[in-house]
């Protein structure tokens, strides 16, 4: 495995190791908030509970020690000793004395938080304050064992997480990396042949051209001038298939013009179509432009085209119209048609979306086919659709977005 392979795993096992991790933490936080609000409202109900059982208390000297009493009765004020400053809560003893019924509320004293309850008993005007520092720190301590247990989940998390994707994504990159070497082995092995091909053809078309003396030899020219051009094509293929086959390279775009496009590969399977006695038609709008890579673009209606004339019992049709934001490329065949289902198998690799013709040597299924033209499609954010026509055979539609 390079050392670019290398960096991609590590990039790839950090997030999800992060991802992991990430999960965690939510699953923490879900956690800490369900059991704070428990212990919280356990603490109230142990508040309010502390209140109530000392509901018949109406004397300073009767109080529990937890608890701070301050008594209005006829005689004056009586009072727990050493109550801190903001107790005993003055406006709640003064409405209960005007109003009556019974005043619960928390108050600020001392720097503390204290739980009253005012109400009237046996004539007298008892508040009673339930001091809630205790509870806030046992909160306190709640959260900082929350938050540390988080921390070290946390932390553990993302370390299994890190190994466990490193294991379960090595084997797949050891088979991506096998996949780029092959690719990119196949490629420099074609290249060389390729560029001598092209080199040879050139020459010799250029001795023919130097010696050219009848019409023969002009048929001679033009079909050294389609070889020329045919090796040059291979040559942009190779480097295409090396692009697609590493997601790390992006190929060049530009304007496309999708019908100019298709038209040149019609006339260049004119020869293929000829000896098969079927008949290629291509109509296209104006300026079909779309943006994306050349070759790529040419090996996706080479793909249709392939296809069509494999199945085509008389004629194939290449449409190629242009509307406000959208390209539309469709490929159009009499022969038998998709196989039943194609709508979910179709653009699948090695799929059978043909049936094949008894006795027909030339017929192949759609295996590679449809799924190279999904790819290329996919990488310039179109879609791609196949199905039967009403009067017989098979249309395929590409659509693409238009080059502004």
């Amino acid at each position: 495995m390079s050392h670019a392979d290398e960096r991609e795993l590590r990039s790839a096992s950090l997030k999800l190791a992060a991802q992991f991790a990430l999960i965690i933490v939510g699953l923490f936080l879900a956690l800490g908030v369900v059991v704070y609000s428990v212990v919280s409202a356990g603490q109230a109900e142990s508040a309010q509970r502390a209140l109530s059982d000392a509901s018949m208390v109406d004397s300073v000297h009767d109080a529990p020690r937890n608890l701070l009493i301050t008594v209005v009765g006829p005689d004056g004020l009586d009072q727990s000793p050493n109550l801190p400053e903001g107790l005993p809560d003055e406006a709640a003893l003064k409405q209960v004395e005007a109003e009556g019924g019974s005043v619960s509320r928390v108050v600020e004293a001392g720097g503390q938080r204290y739980l009253t309850e005012t109400d009237v008993r046996r004539g007298k005007v008892v508040q009673v304050a339930y001091g809630l520092a205790e509870q806030q720190e046992e909160l306190n301590r709640l959260v900082v064992a929350l938050v540390a247990t988080g921390l070290i989940a946390t932390i553990a998390a993302a370390g299994i997480g890190l190994v466990l994707a490193r294991r379960s994504i090595r084997p797949l990159a050891d088979a991506l990396a096998l996949q780029r070497r092959f690719v990119a082995d196949a490629g420099h092995e074609l290249r060389t042949p390729l560029t001598l091909l092209s080199t040879r053809a050139q020459l010799l078309r250029r001795h023919v051209a130097a010696n050219a003396a009848d019409a023969s030899d002009d048929e001679v020219r033009s079909g050294l001038d389609e070889i020329v051009d045919d090796s040059r094509a291979l040559t942009e293929i190779v480097q295409d298939l090396l692009t697609a086959a590493d997601p790390r390279q992006t190929a060049e775009t530009e304007g496309v013009d999708l019908g100019e496009l298709a038209g040149t590969v019609a006339r260049s399977a004119e020869g293929r179509a000829a000896e098969r006695g079927l008949e290629v038609s291509v109509h296209a709008d104006p300026a079909a432009l779309v943006t994306g890579a050349p070759v790529s673009l040419r090996r996706m209606v080479v793909a249709l085209l392939d296809n069509a004339l494999d199945h085509a019992r008389t004629e194939v049709r290449l449409a190629v119209s242009a509307s406000r934001d959208r390209v539309i490329l469709t490929v159009e065949d009499d022969g038998p048609g998709f196989s039943p289902g194609v709508d979910t198998r179709a653009f699948e690799r090695f799929a059978t979306a043909r049936d094949a013709q008894p006795g027909d040597e030339r017929a192949r299924h759609y295996g590679l086919g449809l799924a190279l033209v999904a790819e290329v499609a996919g990488r310039h954010r179109g879609d791609v659709n196949a199905a039967n026509r009403p009067e017989g055979g098979a249309i395929v539609t590409v659509r693409l977005p238009r080059r502004p």
